[in-house]
């Protein structure tokens, strides 16, 4: 297997600097059917990650095992490591509550709650306890309104209307809005632009790029041409094993395995 930790990057500042996340050996099993295979890499600050490959490879899985959202699902086992900012995630003394905290989580479809704007973002702020008064509040959904690109679209309708009857391409920012009111270290995107329209899409993509100057982004995408425009590096999965992960023009140019290289270039997937 291609070694994934030692693919030269040109972005050296990044690989100098100490990993947000670090998976080693992560493995993963539903009951007796294995979806994850000795999956290991490193997030930094201040990248995008995309993971891509075929349908049912492990990505959504392999995500998800990041923020602990398989906590609790029957029949999971998961052995390996995956440490956050050198803390073990799944120690004693973690509380999952407070380490998902640390995570914003933005899916495929987009699913605002059935209420008003402002309640959307304001929710996950106000369980967290992250403001002391009305005008902190005020002052903190606008700021995430605006880092979401959607400020100026719903500044007139905050409370009137709800989020449900934005578009959809509307609905996906305020989704990432909300994601972003928690003050999350590392933001998770699964497909995120998967199931809205081209323009939509360009607006989401150019939003990756600017929030990952505070975040660190793992997303999921199906389309070469969105991992190659955006992200950093590319993690390639087949088969529930991690094969590759290197900056982004390496793997689309120079892939060191031939899955990977069948798959980047539309043979398989």
């Amino acid at each position: 297997m291609f070694d994934t930790q030692t693919a030269p990057d040109p972005t050296t500042t990044r690989r100098n600097a100490a990993p947000v996340l670090t998976v080693r050996d992560l493995s993963l099993w539903y009951g007796d059917k294995q979806a994850l295979r000795d999956v290991s890499f490193d997030l930094f600050a201040n990248e995008i990650l995309a993971f891509i490959g075929p349908s049912g490879c492990g990505k959504s899985t392999a995500l998800k095992c990041l923020n602990r959202m398989h906590d609790g699902t029957r029949d999971v086992r998961i052995d390996g490591r995956i440490e956050m900012e050198g803390q073990d995630i799944h120690a004693p003394d973690v509380d999952p509550p407070v380490h998902r905290r640390r995570f914003g989580w933005v899916a495929q479809k987009p699913n605002p709650f059935p209420s008003s704007i402002w309640e959307n973002v304001a929710y996950g702020a106000r369980i967290h306890g992250l403001t002391r008064s009305k005008a902190e509040m005020a002052q903190h959904v606008e700021t995430c309104l605006r880092r979401a690109g959607l400020w100026d679209e719903v500044k007139d309708v905050l409370h009137s209307k709800v989020g449900t009857d934005l578009s959809g391409g509307q609905q996906q920012r305020l989704c990432i809005a909300r994601a972003l009111a928690t003050q999350p270290d590392v933001l998770l995107m699964d497909e995120p632009t998967g199931s809205i329209d081209p323009v939509a899409t360009a607006l989401i993509e150019d939003l990756m790029v600017e929030l990952k100057q505070d975040h660190a982004v793992v997303i999921i995408t199906h389309s070469m041409a969105e991992a190659r425009r955006i992200a950093d590096r590319v993690a390639y999965f087949h088969l529930g094993r991690l094969l590759e992960v290197a900056p982004t023009e390496m793997l689309f140019t120079m892939p060191q395995t031939p899955e990977a290289r069948a798959f980047v270039e539309g043979r398989t997937g």
